[in-house]
């Protein structure tokens, strides 16, 4: 799946050259970003990775919390976008890469987990969270260290980089016609 961050490069310059973001366009789509950016470090203070199968949390409401979130968090920057070719175009790279990202997880989980994870995906959905826990509650609790290790503020520090851009792509459309 390394083509998913391959073509994500060219997928954002397109980005942002389709883009024709207004400041109320940029205001709703970064709210909306830190939703999916308040999802993503919920999960991740519960994921310790390749040591145990998440269930706890979001993980109780979803298989993949940290793709919810970064789709919310996409969502975003479509709506601060504001360009349905834009919208289109991400809707369509996420459509692609991510169903097929966590179905391959899904396999490296089942082999390393086997019965525990069958049992945890015969309850919990694939993508979007039912709206009551699906598994029962175990001793895990959010984790703040947990989110640092898995570096989850670099969504953060990226996130706000990336709203920057798209004030300075409104500035140089406004400023320049482009």
């Amino acid at each position: 799946m390394r083509w998913r961050v391959r073509t994500g490069y060219p997928v954002a310059v397109l980005f942002l050259l389709l883009a024709s973001p207004t400041p109320r366009a940029i205001l709703l789509g970064t709210l909306i970003a830190f939703i999916g950016l308040a999802i993503r470090g919920y999960a991740s203070g519960y994921l310790r990775k390749d040591r145990e199968l998440a269930t706890a949390g979001p993980y109780a409401r979803t298989r993949n919390p940290l793709y919810f979130g970064s789709a919310i968090l996409a969502a975003g920057f479509v709506i601060a976008g504001d360009s349905i070719w834009a919208g289109a175009l991400v809707a369509a790279y996420f459509s692609i890469f991510y169903y097929a990202v966590m179905r391959n997880e899904e396999r490296d989980l089942r082999t390393r987990f086997g019965a525990p994870f069958d049992e945890y995906a015969a309850s919990v959905p694939l993508f979007f969270p039912a709206l009551t826990p699906r598994t029962s509650s175990s001793d895990s609790i959010f984790s703040g260290a947990q989110y640092a290790r898995n570096r989850e503020y670099k969504a953060l520090i990226g996130t706000l980089l990336g709203v920057g851009v798209m004030c300075l792509r409104m500035y140089i459309r406004h400023r320049f016609g482009h």
